[in-house]
């Protein structure tokens, strides 16, 4: 699904992956683990196209079996909710335009963006099945649950293969958090891809399969979740000692 072959990627003027080397699978649900600063939101902007690899020989970056990819296809491929896109929405974008937009690949309302009736309806019918009810509320208004929520919506109004998510529950009381975990069970359940971002191992799901950590731009475990998510792996990759338990696939921290 995604194949990253020796990338470089930069953030402004600061070198964030250097040789980067890393493949997921269709089908997999896979967590991405590290401290703020590790590369995390690079990696994904990278598969979204919000970034570009530096071009040179020896590097690839393949979304999909191809190097080079048409931005709607992969628009309709791929589901994304950031605090990044969050943000990028105007003070007056009502609920329901922030879902349509998710047809588009667009944030917000454009006059040439026009979406049919069928796919206002399909976009009220999800934003009900997730307890948003208001169409015309303004987004800017909406608490943080609530406009991840829409986020999530805008992201699979168009049904798509993979849910890539960057740290969804940031930000989020701790009600919010665990109805938007319960959500991303769901969409698991339903066998599609998904690529969570986040550097708090609770927010990983029991239906998480394989865990990668980064720290400065590298990977240095990848694998099954039992078999990364440890003691030993967590105090080395935060540098600092940390206990790690396990309760029916969910997993928690102290400091140890």
């Amino acid at each position: 699904m995604i194949e990253f072959n020796n990338v470089t990627a930069y953030q402004g003027e600061t070198k964030v992956l250097d040789g980067f080397s890393l493949t997921l699978e269709q089908g997999e649900r896979v967590a991405i683990l590290g401290p703020n600063g590790a590369g995390k939101s690079t990696l994904l902007k990278l598969v979204n196209r919000e970034l570009y690899p530096v071009d040179r020989e020896g590097s690839s970056l393949k979304l999909f079996g191809n190097d080079r990819v048409n931005l709607w296809d992969l628009r309709s491929k791929i589901g994304f909710v950031s605090q990044d896109l969050q943000e990028g929405y105007t003070p007056h974008t009502t609920a329901l335009q922030v879902v349509v937009s998710g047809f588009f690949g667009a944030i917000g309302a454009h006059g040439h963006l026009q979406p049919s009736e069928d796919q206002r309806e399909q976009a009220r019918a999800l934003m009900h099945s997730l307890g948003l009810h208001d169409e015309q509320a303004l987004f800017e208004r909406q608490s943080t649950g609530q406009k991840r929520r829409l986020l999530l919506a805008r992201a699979l109004v168009h049904h798509p293969h993979t849910l890539i998510l960057d740290e969804p529950a940031n930000g989020l009381d701790m009600g919010a958090s665990l109805a938007m975990l319960s959500l991303l069970r769901s969409f698991c359940h339903e066998g599609r891809s998904m690529i969570i971002t986040t550097h708090h191992i609770d927010e990983i799901i029991p239906e998480t399969e394989r865990v990668v950590l980064l720290r400065q731009g590298k990977v240095v475990a990848d694998g099954p979740k039992a078999e990364i998510l440890t003691s030993a792996n967590l105090s080395e990759l935060y540098e600092t000692p940390l206990q790690i338990t396990e309760n029916n696939g969910w997993y928690r921290c102290w400091h140890g």
